[in-house]
């Protein structure tokens, strides 16, 4: 049985926040829908496609920290900031379209609406809490417990229930999983080729194939976090 896409918060009204977008823009595969250091024109409302949102550290390495798909809200760090550049890189990584939101347009509406502006601080804690338990498992757990981690995290996006385990269904190339956990390709390669030969998963034309979760959740001392803060969107 296929799950359901975990989304971070379901109370915030993505039509309300449309309706103050300046545009709608097509996005395609490969694009940047913003790049870290650039001036900020506004925060993006994803309508379809997805966004890889990352850093690059200053030695080069990229840290990949979610992938936004529909109605995920990206850009969201420049309100109420006295920075008018982007924090993060978005990277378009699915063909679709995006609503720009103005800063300043979306900052007075939440001034004004106390519903709103209620309901956006939740989503903000949400994906706030989020990023805290993801260094945590990189911290406490190293590289090793951080690809255990998003392999889990994966799983709750894009998890679909097979006779065999569970199928994330997402193509994912060995570097995009190294770019999650802060590691090499090389040190991707050896963890995944141990848990293929234990057993504990296999992959396939470019998706992974989970078919021990537990024993990855065993490894990393898993607190069973609700799959609304456990996931990679």
């Amino acid at each position: 049985m296929e799950q359901k896409p975990i989304k971070p918060t379901h109370s915030i009204k993505i039509n309300e926040l449309i309706k103050f977008s300046e545009k709608t823009i097509k996005i395609t595969k490969g694009n940047y829908l913003f790049q870290e250091g650039m001036t900020a024109e506004g925060l993006y409302i994803i309508i379809s496609g997805k966004v890889q949102i990352s850093k690059i550290t200053s030695d080069g390495q990229e840290l990949t920290f979610r992938i936004c798909s529909q109605d995920d809200i990206v850009g969201e760090a420049i309100l109420f900031s006295y920075s008018s550049r982007y924090l993060l890189t978005a990277k378009v990584i699915e063909d679709g379209e995006v609503a720009l939101i103005r800063k300043d347009i979306l900052e007075d509406e939440l001034f004004k609406n106390s519903s709103l502006a209620f309901e956006f601080m939740k989503w903000m804690s949400d994906q706030y809490r989020k990023t805290q338990t993801k260094f945590r498992d990189l911290i406490l757990h190293g590289k090793k417990g951080a690809l255990f981690s998003t392999l889990i995290r994966m799983t709750n996006s894009y998890g679909v229930q097979q006779r065999n385990g569970i199928l994330i269904d997402l193509p994912i190339t060995n570097q995009e999983l190294a770019n999650f956990c802060g590691t090499s390709r090389e040190s991707v390669n050896r963890a995944l080729s141990e848990l293929k030969k234990d057993g504990i998963l296999s992959t396939n034309k470019g998706k992974i194939t989970i078919h021990n979760l537990q024993y990855l959740k065993d490894e990393i001392c898993c607190e069973d976090c609700p799959a609304i803060y456990c996931n990679i969107e």
